[in-house]
């Protein structure tokens, strides 16, 4: 996520094991267990195709400066973890 932009809180309810995986694997990454699903729903998302940034840059045009360059960040973000899930992959056959 790029720097400064915006942060929602929300709920979401999980299956027992699938938290206690995501604290671990949370914590052997080194990250708060928020941080990790941000991290691993951000790239599952952006694996599937359904990254958001290259779209939402598509529809804002040049109007805002500031928000294309934040956009820009985020697609080329997409794109980096794009290639780390794939990397992932193939490395888990």
């Amino acid at each position: 996520m790029v720097s400064g932009m915006a942060k929602r809180k929300v709920t979401y309810s999980l299956n027992a094991t699938t938290v206690a995986l995501a604290e671990q694997a949370a914590s052997r990454a080194g990250l708060s267990t928020s941080a990790w699903l941000d991290r691993v729903a951000r790239r599952e998302a952006v694996r599937t195709g359904i990254g958001p940034a290259r779209r939402l840059l598509a529809d804002a045009g040049p109007a805002d400066a500031r928000l294309a360059d934040a956009l820009l960040t985020e697609a080329r973000l997409d794109e980096t973890e794009r290639a780390a899930a794939e990397h992932e992959r193939r490395a888990t056959r």
